[in-house]
């Protein structure tokens, strides 16, 4: 992908507006933040600090581990800039959060730790201070399974779900009244066919292959009620669906017990769309945005729509990172990895997609991204370029614009944010 933006690109930014307006996308209430407007606003930076080791050759992404562990920003809310707060240094490439909901407890996934026979990673479970944000470390524990990669949590907040990529397992960790975790209530570890090493609905002359070699399990988390726990795996192309006793922390196959996609494609993250009618998932190896219609009922997932997560005519490799609702349930959001950009979708009233353009992320192997509380701002999480980049966001068209500014961070992962001094 080329630096400077394409006459492709440029027609399609003019012609963004028309597109989105002519889909009429459903109208969901604004957020935009206005509420926490004298609150400090804190961002986290989970980082690699440690590479991967024992792996297989196989294995694709190998970060050198150049993060020094958790990152702490302050956010300036009118401009959208980062300012260095410290690092909460740790090892063990703390590689995913996520934040309780009152932004008191922080969790990370450590994905290069090694404990026990079976080289397991870890969890671990922070305070987060009211005054500066900063991290004390409560405990941590065994993530079940090896290299821990996504870890999210109930709707209740009292269970902590850890998806284990090289173990090929999920787990489900209680989130004791004090915030440390106990030890896993639950462990799931998937089995079935491996799928081919060639993507169905890979790019032409693509090469892209991550996962096929091995069950990896990539993402889990609950549908919006918390009566149901969804799953991927990227290696048996499947998207799991559990049923979920929040009294016990134990899961139980749905009836059906999963999806398949395409030989081939690779499931790597979904999202829900805030309604919780519809499931958008990202093919890693596919560079595929699947629309499924979503029973909340019956926790059943309906695929309905296909597109290309790239711009049409590109050929070659793409390895697709993650996926994003927009606050307002207007748009899609979509990574790639060695195209090195973000596309947008358009979403319709019936939860259809249509493309609406790509934009450059500024660094190489964007490996995930997320808006801050108000929903105007974007921040690209580029691993291989050692740097976060920020864009604000159109809200009426969806488009981002880059604001100039790089921040500087060794392998950063993802990024999350906390509102302090509730």
């Amino acid at each position: 992908m080329t630096p400077a933006p394409s006459s492709r690109r440029l027609f399609l930014k003019s012609t963004a507006t028309a597109a989105a307006g002519a889909l009429l996308p459903i109208q969901l209430p604004a957020v935009d933040g206005s509420g926490s407007a004298g609150r400090k606003l804190i961002a986290y930076v989970g980082t690699f600090s440690s590479p991967l080791q024992n792996m297989k050759a196989t294995q694709v992404d190998l970060p050198p581990g150049n993060g020094k562990g958790i990152h702490l920003f302050q956010v300036d809310r009118s401009t959208g800039a980062f300012t260095a707060a410290g690092i909460h240094e740790m090892g063990t490439s703390p590689s995913c959060l996520v934040l309780n909901r009152a932004g008191t407890h922080l969790y990370s996934a450590n994905e290069t730790d090694r404990v026990g026979d079976n080289e397991a990673g870890t969890v671990s479970s922070f305070t987060v201070s009211p005054e500066d944000g900063r991290l004390t470390l409560l405990n941590s524990v065994n993530s079940g399974g090896k290299g821990p990669t996504y870890v999210s949590l109930h709707p209740s907040g009292r269970h902590l779900f850890v998806a284990n990529y090289f173990g090929g397992t999920v787990a489900v960790l209680p989130v004791l009244p004090d915030g440390r975790l106990g030890e896993a209530t639950d462990v799931k570890k998937d089995e079935g066919t491996i799928g081919p090493r060639q993507a169905t609905n890979a790019p032409a002359g693509s090469f892209a292959f991550s996962g096929h070699d091995q069950t990896h399990c990539h993402m889990i988390a609950a549908d919006p009620s918390g009566r149901y726990v969804l799953h991927v795996d990227l290696g048996l192309d499947q998207i799991h669906v559990w049923k979920f006793d929040a009294s016990t922390g134990v899961l139980t196959p749905n009836d059906p017990p999963h999806v398949t996609l395409p030989p081939g494609d690779g499931p790597r993250h979904f999202a829900f769309h805030p309604d919780g009618r519809w499931l958008y998932s990202l093919q890693e190896e596919g560079s595929t945005v699947v629309l499924f219609d979503y029973d909340g009922g019956s926790g059943t997932l309906t695929p309905r729509q296909t597109l290309s997560s790239l711009p049409p005519g590109y050929a070659g490799s793409n390895f697709c990172s993650g996926i994003h609702v927009s606050p307002d349930g207007r748009y899609i959001y979509a990574g790639n990895r060695l195209h090195d950009s973000i596309s947008i979708f358009a979403v319709a009233k019936d939860g259809t997609l249509t493309y609406v353009t790509e934009e450059w992320t500024r660094g190489n192997y964007p490996r995930s991204f997320n808006f801050d509380p108000s929903g105007q701002y974007l921040y690209c999480c580029n691993q291989r370029a050692d740097n976060v980049t920020v864009f604000r966001v159109d809200k009426a068209t969806g488009l981002l614009k880059f604001t100039g500014q790089y921040v500087p961070v060794g392998n950063p992962s993802c990024v999350v944010f906390a509102e302090l001094g509730a």
